[in-house]
C-alpha cells in the first residue's frame, strides 16, 4: 500500500489574525496626515518666522468660518427650494429650477463670483432703486424712499461673497435634495396622502424629514468642499485666511512661511471635518 501522506495547513493563532486584520484596517493616510499636521504645527512654535506667520494668518480665520457658516445656511435654503422646483409638475417652476441649476453648474465657480458680486448685485441694487421710484409714484413714500436710498457701497465685498457661495452652491445642494427625495418610495406619499394630507404637508412631514435623513452625508461633503471654495473670495480681497496670507507674504516676502502655514491650516480643519461627516454616517448606517 503507498504510502500516504497528510498535508495539514498551518494554524494560526486567532490573534495573529486579528492584529494582522487591525493593522490593515487602520487608516494609514488619515495617520500619515496627522503627523503631518503635527509637525507642521511643531516647526510653526519652534521657528520664529513660521510663528510670526502662523499668528498673522489666523487672524482672518473668523472671517473664513462666517463666511462659510453663513453662505451654507443660504444655500441650503436655495438648494431646498431649487430640489423641490426640480420635482414639481408645474412646467414653469420645474423649467425655472432646472434654469438655475444648469446655468450655475455650468460656470465655473471663480467666474461666478466675479458675475455675481460686480455684475449681479450691481444689477439687483438697480432693480431696487426702480422698485423705489415704482412706489413713489404711486404714493409710497416711506418705502420708496427706502429702496431708491440703497447703493452699491452699502452692499460690502463679505456680503456679496457670502451671496456669490450661497448662489453657486445652492445649485449643487439642489441636486442632492432631489436626488434624495426621489429616494424616498411613492408609498410614503401615497400613505400620507391616504391619510388626509395635502401634498404639501406630506412633503413636509413624512418626505422631507427621511430625504434630509438620507442626504446628511452629501451635505456634510458638501460643506467641506465650501470651506476649501471660500478661499475664492479672496479674490474680492476679503479677508479670510487666503487673503491674509497673501497680504503676509507680499509684505515680507516669506512665501514659504506662508503658504505651508496655510496649507497647513486648511488641511487640519478639512480633515476634521471630513472625520465628523464619516462618524456621523457611520452612526446613520448603525442606526438603520
Amino acid at each position: 500500500m503507498a504510502e500516504q501522506h497528510q498535508i495539514l495547513d498551518p494554524i494560526i493563532p486567532i490573534d495573529d489574525l486579528s492584529s494582522k486584520r487591525s493593522l490593515r484596517d487602520l487608516p494609514w493616510w488619515l495617520v500619515a496626515i496627522l503627523l503631518i499636521a503635527v509637525y507642521a504645527f511643531y516647526v510653526m512654535t519652534s521657528n520664529e518666522n513660521y510663528n510670526e506667520a502662523f499668528i498673522f494668518i489666523k487672524s482672518g480665520f473668523i472671517i473664513t468660518v462666517k463666511t462659510t457658516l453663513i453662505s451654507f445656511s443660504i444655500a441650503i435654503l436655495f438648494g431646498l427650494f431649487a430640489g423641490l422646483g426640480r420635482i414639481s409638475k408645474n412646467l414653469v417652476i420645474n423649467n425655472l429650477a432646472r434654469l438655475y441649476v444648469e446655468l450655475i453648474r455650468g460656470i465655473p465657480i471663480l467666474v461666478l463670483i466675479f458675475f455675481i458680486a460686480l455684475v449681479g448685485v450691481p444689477v439687483l441694487v438697480d432693480g431696487l432703486n426702480n422698485f423705489g421710484f415704482w412706489l413713489y409714484d404711486r404714493g409710497i413714500g416711506i418705502l420708496g424712499k427706502l429702496f431708491t436710498a440703497i447703493t452699491n457701497q452699502d452692499i460690502s465685498m463679505n456680503a456679496r461673497a457670502i451671496i456669490s457661495l450661497a448662489v453657486t452652491y445652492g445649485a449643487y445642494l439642489a441636486e442632492i435634495f432631489r436626488a434624495g427625495i426621489q429616494s424616498i418610495v411613492k408609498g410614503q406619499t401615497e400613505a400620507a396622502r391616504s391619510l388626509g394630507m395635502s401634498y404639501a404637508q406630506a412633503m413636509r412631514y413624512v418626505i422631507l424629514p427621511q430625504a434630509i435623513r438620507n442626504v446628511l452625508p452629501a451635505l456634510g461633503n458638501d460643506f467641506v468642499a465650501m470651506v476649501k471654495d471660500s478661499s475664492l473670495v479672496s479674490v474680492l480681497a476679503v479677508r479670510d485666511i487666503t487673503q491674509v496670507a497673501r497680504l503676509y507674504a507680499g509684505s515680507t516676502f516669506r512665501f514659504r512661511e506662508s503658504y505651508v502655514t496655510l496649507a497647513v491650516m486648511y488641511l487640519t480643519v478639512t480633515v476634521l471635518l471630513s472625520i465628523l461627516v464619516q462618524f456621523v454616517e457611520r452612526r446613520l448606517k448603525t442606526h438603520d
